[in-house]
C-alpha cells in the first residue's frame, strides 16, 4: 500500500473523523539558532513544487490545510522562495486564511542578479507578512552583491537572520567559503542518509562557526521514499518511535548535531502530520545514525 493511502486509512480506522480538526501535538523536538539562541522545531515545512499550484483554488485551500496542520503539530519555520512559482501567493493566502499565527518563523530567498530590495519587497507582500525572519540568497546566485544588502537590512532591523543555500551537492567549495570569510546566521544545503557530503566539511564547519543548518530534499523530492518503500521498516524502527521510513529519514537528519531544522516539502494534510510526529519520541543515537545510513544504502 502507498504511503499516502496507507496514512489516509489509519487516522480514520482508529478514529471516524479524525481529520475534522488538526489535534494539539506535544511539543516538538526543538533547536537552537547558535547565533541568537533561539529555538526553533527541528522539522519545518518546504514548498519547492508542492506549493507552486498556480490559481487551483482546491489546490491552494488543500495547502492551507497542510499548513494549519502544520502549526497545530507545533511547527514554525516556512521556506520558500521566487524561484518556486506560485508558492509565495499560496502562503501568504494560506496564512490569512488560518489567522498568520504569530509564531510562525518566515524563510525567504533572494534569487536575482540585481534589484534585490525589490525583490524582497514583492516576496513580502505575497506572503503578507510585515518583515522575514530569515532570508537567504538562493544558490548563491550574485551573493556577493545580495549579502550585503541583506546584511545591512539586518543591521536595520528589516530582517532578523541572513543566509545562504545551495542544493544537490553543488558549489560547496563556494558554500564554505562564504562560510568561512563572512558573519551568516544560517546556511542551507542538502541533506540525508544518502547525500551525506556535507559531513566532510560544511556540517563541521557550521558548528565551529555558530551557523545554523537547513537541510533540504531530505526525501530527493521524494524518489527516497518511493525505493524505501518498498522494503519493510526494521524492527530497530520501533526502538526510535517510527512507523515510516520518512519519520527514519527525518529523525536520522535532525539528530546530526549541526542541523538545525529539516525543511520537507508536501502537499498532503497526512505527510505534514507523518514528518511532524518525526520531531518527538525517541531519537537515534550516533550508533544508531550510522546503522541507519548503512541499512539505507544497502537498499
Amino acid at each position: 500500500m502507498k504511503r499516502r493511502t496507507l496514512l489516509n486509512l489509519l487516522p480514520s480506522l482508529a478514529c471516524p473523523g479524525a481529520f475534522a480538526q488538526p489535534a494539539a501535538a506535544a511539543r516538538p523536538l526543538g533547536r537552537r539558532i547558535p547565533s541568537s539562541g533561539e529555538e526553533i522545531p527541528a522539522v519545518g515545512l518546504g514548498s519547492w513544487i508542492t506549493f507552486n499550484v498556480g490559481d487551483d483554488r482546491e489546490a491552494r485551500a488543500n495547502c492551507a490545510e497542510v499548513m494549519r496542520n502544520f502549526f497545530a503539530a507545533g511547527g514554525r519555520l516556512i521556506d520558500s522562495s521566487p524561484m518556486y512559482g506560485s508558492s509565495q501567493g499560496v502562503i501568504g493566502e494560506g496564512l490569512q486564511k488560518i489567522g498568520s499565527p504569530r509564531h510562525l518563523f518566515s524563510a525567504e530567498k533572494v534569487w536575482t542578479s540585481t534589484g534585490g530590495a525589490a525583490q524582497v519587497e514583492a516576496s513580502r507582500n505575497l506572503w503578507r507578512v510585515p518583515r522575514f525572519d530569515l532570508l537567504q540568497v538562493h544558490n548563491l546566485l550574485a551573493w556577493e552583491k545580495q549579502l550585503p544588502l541583506l546584511q545591512a537590512m539586518k543591521s536595520e532591523g528589516r530582517v532578523r537572520y541572513v543566509g545562504i543555500t545551495t542544493s544537490e551537492g553543488r558549489r560547496h567549495r563556494e558554500i564554505e567559503e562564504v562560510m568561512r570569510g563572512h558573519r551568516i546566521d544560517f546556511v542551507q544545503l542538502t541533506y540525508n542518509p544518502l547525500d551525506r557530503e556535507a559531513e566532510q566539511r560544511l556540517l563541521p564547519l557550521a558548528r565551529e562557526r555558530g551557523i545554523a543548518v537547513l537541510a533540504n530534499r531530505p526525501f530527493r523530492e521524494g524518489a527516497l521514499l518511493r525505493g524505501l518503500q518498498r522494503h519493510p521498516l526494521p524492527a530497530w524502527a520501533g526502538e526510535i518511535d517510527c512507523t515510516s521510513w520518512a519519520q527514519v529519514v527525518l529523525k536520522f537528519i535532525v539528530t546530526h548535531p549541526a542541523v538545525t531544522c529539516a525543511i520537507p516539502a508536501t502537499r498532503q494534510v497526512a505527510h505534514v502530520r507523518e514528518n511532524m510526529a518525526a520531531a518527538a519520541g525517541r531519537m537515534p543515537d550516533d550508533a544508531l545514525r550510522q546503522r541507519i545510513a548503512a541499512h539505507i544504502a544497502k537498499l
